[in-house]
């Protein structure tokens, strides 16, 4: 059962809620969360949960009827997100809405082969390094790894490369060398129910994979990772492998059924081993692939420079260039089943950028050309402080804050005329490595340009984005003959115009294109209301400690109290579900300034709700204040995060 206990549980009602426990000869496990903290006990024999529920500091009482506990939905509603940090101030997450690549040789075999495959599969965007430094063979004769002398090679090219360290654990007595050398800790499928070695490694509180075993149904599966759970950490991954079947057509036979199947049975996060699964080198790619398409939040796969060379599975390695392109596929795939792909953040100062000669300087991407109004409200927010960096889409923008291409992001969220930027609500959801840590108004003020000489009576065709074209809908009513062609941003618009040259092309854009693009303007203000606005927010990321947003606050003594608190939830099935929810906002009397839903990936008619909250002037702790309904919040939703508190200015 779970016990979640009230908040303000003294230790003393806590050891007698223990005792009552023991006495029934349950087990209980305390975990600590940010809003609240829960008693996990499990046990052989049955109890009336009442007898519980009545105790002091008791909140709640929620009985488990699987026979896996702590790994069931039952236990945690809420997906498990496993971080791992790396040496660059970065935390690598493990489920939610990532798709993470864990690569590398199947074995250690000497230090060059490590630092070239690292340096191979980081480059592609490999996310951690695997390499097995001891090595279970079915043969006594064969390859049985370099023990510690791999592991330093692993660990000193996971550090070159910024990639944490994966490497599987075959004995309990390896763990005193290995600790100081894995980030995570891999149990193989022979070992998936060596019960003592899941025992000691579940107490060291550190991340593991744990496979499948050869023959092991789901269930057992999620029983061998509550031996883990129960023992103390819970940084736990499992990983589907392929099970033994009687086709020999393949090594194993990879059930990407079970991928879904466990996704409704447990919160922890699931990854994919399409290598072991089929054990041929040109049928890992598509079935990495598949493992994305049926919900795995990442695979590991088995990358060797020289294959050929290989001293333990030669026949799986893919080539450096396999892997590249498998993970080029996985990135267009990623968006369609609603994900992002989590990559290494460059080293945190480049030579250009470190140089004692220049100054070093914030970067702040924004989707479009120069001299978009993107770029305007970068000036405005930073007042010149950041360098503004076009990139060529939105999800770029997003993806260059994750990679830590960028500082931050200028992402445009709603216009008053044109109503919301659906696009970014869609990347809020998916890249869950940025948080809203800002926001800035600009007036939008379009006028139409076109090359020097052109008039009214030359145009043909005028080129803008969408919303540009709707939010001068009357102008352009008065020339139905021009023909209105879309284009990725006001600014690139602009630019096209002024690349082809001809007197028949025009641009809806700001004015301060004109000077950049050798336009003239042929009439100004032509939006349909001057009351026209663009509300942008800032993202930063969330995933690195340090860095350019604590630099930047230092540097500009930003001391402006938050007023704005921007939630993502999605509701129950169920009648009154999202009143309920509205609810807890007028309750903790918060005042919705914006409600907005949008479809979730792959769950046909369900949605997600996009709420920005104010935050009234009376709130003195307001981050302590957001955390209380933020936790309200998840007893209400089926899911639910904070995208940031921030001034909204």
């Amino acid at each position: 059962m779970i016990i979640v206990l009230r908040q303000d549980a003294g230790e003393a009602e806590k050891a007698a809620i223990r005792d009552v426990l023991a006495a029934r000869n349950f087990k209980v496990n305390e975990v600590k969360g940010e809003e609240s903290t829960i008693l996990a006990a499990v046990g052989r024999l049955a109890m009336d949960i009442r007898e519980v529920a009545v105790l002091p500091g008791v909140a709640n009482v929620i009985p488990i009827s699987k026979p896996y506990k702590l790994a069931s939905r039952e236990f945690r509603p809420e997906s498990t997100v496993v971080e791992v940090p790396n040496g660059r101030g970065q935390v690598v997450r493990v489920g939610g809405s990532r798709v993470v690549a864990i690569a590398g040789p199947c074995a250690v075999e000497s230090r060059q082969q490590m630092l070239d495959a690292a340096a191979a599969v980081a480059r592609s965007g490999a996310v951690m390094l695997r390499g097995g430094a001891y090595k279970p063979r079915t043969s006594p004769y064969a390859f049985q790894g370099l023990g510690e002398e791999g592991l330093k090679y692993l660990k000193e090219a996971g550090e070159k490369y910024g990639l944490p360290v994966v490497t599987e654990i075959v004995a309990a007595e390896n763990i005193p060398v290995m600790a100081d050398y894995v980030d995570v800790y891999q149990v193989g499928a022979r070992n998936m129910q060596n019960f003592e070695l899941l025992k000691k490694l579940g107490a060291l509180g550190k991340p593991v994979i744990l496979k499948r075993g050869l023959s092991a149904t789901i269930e057992e599966l999620l029983m061998a990772a509550e031996y883990l759970l129960s023992s103390g950490t819970d940084k736990v991954i499992l990983c589907e492998r392929g099970i033994r079947t009687y086709e020999k057509a393949t090594r194993n036979t990879l059930d990407l059924s079970a991928i879904p199947v466990m996704r409704g049975m447990t919160h922890l996060p699931i990854i994919v081993d399409p290598s072991h699964a089929v054990g041929i080198r040109d049928k890992v790619p598509p079935m990495g692939l598949a493992a994305i398409a049926s919900g795995a939040d990442g695979i590991i796969v088995e990358v060797h420079c020289q294959p050929e060379k290989a001293l333990s599975d030669a026949a799986q390695a893919l080539y450096p260039a396999q892997f590249e392109k498998l993970m080029r596929d996985i990135e267009a795939l990623a968006p369609v089943v609603g994900k992002s792909v989590a990559h290494i953040r460059a080293a945190e100062k480049t030579a250009e950028r470190s140089a004692p000669a220049k100054k070093e300087r914030i970067v702040c991407a924004f989707s479009g050309k120069k001299g978009a109004f993107a770029e305007q409200a970068i000036d405005r927010y930073f007042d010149g402080g950041v360098a503004a960096e076009a990139v060529d889409s939105f999800r770029d923008l997003f993806q260059a804050v994750v990679d830590g291409r960028a500082d931050y992001g200028m992402v445009p969220i709603e216009n008053s005329l044109a109503g919301s930027v659906y696009q970014n609500y869609d990347n809020l959801s998916q890249f869950e490595d940025v948080s809203i840590v800002g926001a800035v108004t600009l007036r939008i003020q379009h006028a139409l340009l076109a090359c020097k000489g052109a008039t009214l009576d030359t145009i043909k065709t005028v080129y803008s984005h969408p919303q540009a074209l709707a939010q001068c809908h009357n102008f352009l009513s008065a020339h139905k003959d021009w023909a209105q062609v879309e284009a990725v941003s006001t600014a690139t618009a602009a630019k096209l115009v002024g690349e082809k040259g001809a007197a028949e092309n025009a641009a809806i854009a700001s004015s301060v294109n004109a000077k950049l693009y050798g336009l003239s303007v042929l009439k100004d203000g032509i939006e349909d209301d001057p009351r026209n606005y663009t509300r942008f927010v800032i993202i930063a990321p969330n995933h690195v400690t340090g860095g350019a947003d604590q630099s930047f606050r230092q540097r500009l003594g930003e001391g402006t109290a938050a007023n704005m608190a921007s939630f993502m939830f999605s509701t129950t099935n169920e009648p009154g579900a999202l009143y309920e929810c509205l609810g807890v906002f007028q309750q903790a009397h918060l005042n919705l300034s914006r409600l907005e839903s949008r479809p979730i990936a792959g769950k046909p008619w369900r949605y997600w709700f996009y709420a920005d909250a104010v935050l009234g002037e009376t709130v003195a702790d307001k981050q302590a204040y957001v955390r209380g309904v933020l936790d309200a919040l998840k007893a209400k939703t089926e899911d639910v995060r904070l995208l940031g508190v921030y001034n909204g200015r």
